[in-house]
């Protein structure tokens, strides 16, 4: 009997316990969290773990400690499930709803955009010039930061995709970069795959800087593969490109805004004038659009073609014509 009574106490004192602590949990899991200030910001970065998230959480003084978090993300199975991001928290949240909103993920988006046509000094400055991000890349020579993200190639120039990226606060500049030249990558190759027949370029590389030029010269996307095919034209038959923005881009400080006759005639590594065959390198970061057409030319006889001042381009199959038409829309922009 005695040993009875004692398994009965036992018993009874476990599950006085176990609905104290169910009680304590339930409170302390469901009470509302006290946020430092409201609406609260903070970020998750990403490869951080439970143990690190929830540290951070206890530090930042959203959570009353941290292994209370940890303890409920075990006993509900999301150990794993929190997602990085940048989040904003504001109103009566528990600790429940913030494990389930960093389960969602519905983080705050910040974004940085580069532009078709942008050369990399300006792809550059814009992620230093980007507030949600960090920095590491500054003083850096082309050489070290093209061995950072991997790349093979020894100019920078063109090899990252113009676009806008979602990107979590204080994400380097060499993540970003490393995503955009991955980008680059993925759609040059592919893009080379389903190339023309018996296009007078030898690697994909070689699209690209033709895809940068076609892209610099388009003042109207429906004139784009024609361009390209002026220059896939000219390049069939050894015929210099002759393109302004290659000698621009050449020029590099130097130009004032103002290209001369001197400028064309000056020979160096990006002057299409003094030079056959492609430039060296891409002198931009070209588009998607760009980069078909180079690859996909319009089949077409011209060989020349002129700004008519409206963004469209005038083609023409020989120089007497496109002389006529030269003299016609440089009047017309005069006037």
């Amino acid at each position: 009997m005695l040993t009875l009574k004692r398994l009965f106490i036992f018993l009874f004192g476990f599950i006085f316990m176990a609905i104290l602590v169910t009680g304590w949990l339930y409170y302390h899991y469901h009470r509302n969290i006290s946020l430092p200030v409201a609406p609260y910001e903070f970020s998750i970065e990403p490869g951080s773990n439970l143990k690190q998230i929830s540290k951070q959480l206890a530090d930042e003084g959203i959570l009353p400690n941290s292994w209370s978090f940890i303890l409920l993300s075990r006993l509900l199975g999301h150990e794993s499930s929190v997602k990085a991001g940048d989040y904003r928290l504001s109103g009566e949240l528990n600790q429940i709803a913030l494990l389930e909103y960093l389960i969602k993920g519905d983080v705050r988006q910040n974004e940085v955009r580069f532009i078709e046509g942008w050369t990399f000094s300006q792809f550059r400055e814009t992620l230093y010039e980007h507030p949600n991000i960090r920095n590491t890349t500054v003083g850096m020579s082309e050489e070290d930061i093209l061995a950072l993200i991997g790349a093979t190639e020894k100019s920078a120039e063109g090899l990252f995709f113009p676009d806008t990226y979602y990107i979590v606060k204080n994400s380097t500049d060499i993540e970003v970069l490393r995503r955009a030249y991955q980008t680059m990558q993925n759609h040059i190759q592919a893009a080379w795959v389903k190339r023309m027949e018996s296009l007078p370029l030898e690697s994909p590389y070689e699209a690209l800087i033709l895809a940068s030029i076609v892209e610099k010269e388009t003042g109207m996307d429906s004139d784009r593969a024609e361009i390209a095919g002026v220059f896939v034209n000219r390049l069939r038959i050894g015929m210099r490109l002759q393109t302004d923005p290659t000698v621009i881009y050449g020029l590099g400080n130097q130009f004032d805004g103002n290209l001369r006759k001197k400028d064309l005639q000056t020979d160096h590594d990006y002057n299409t004038y003094t030079r056959a065959g492609l430039p060296p390198t891409p002198i931009a970061m070209p588009g998607l659009a760009s980069i078909y057409a180079a690859v996909n030319p319009a089949t077409t006889d011209s060989l020349y073609f002129v700004a008519k001042g409206n963004g469209e381009s005038k083609f023409s199959t020989n120089l007497a014509d496109h002389n006529r038409a030269v003299a016609k829309y440089q009047r017309q922009q005069r006037n």
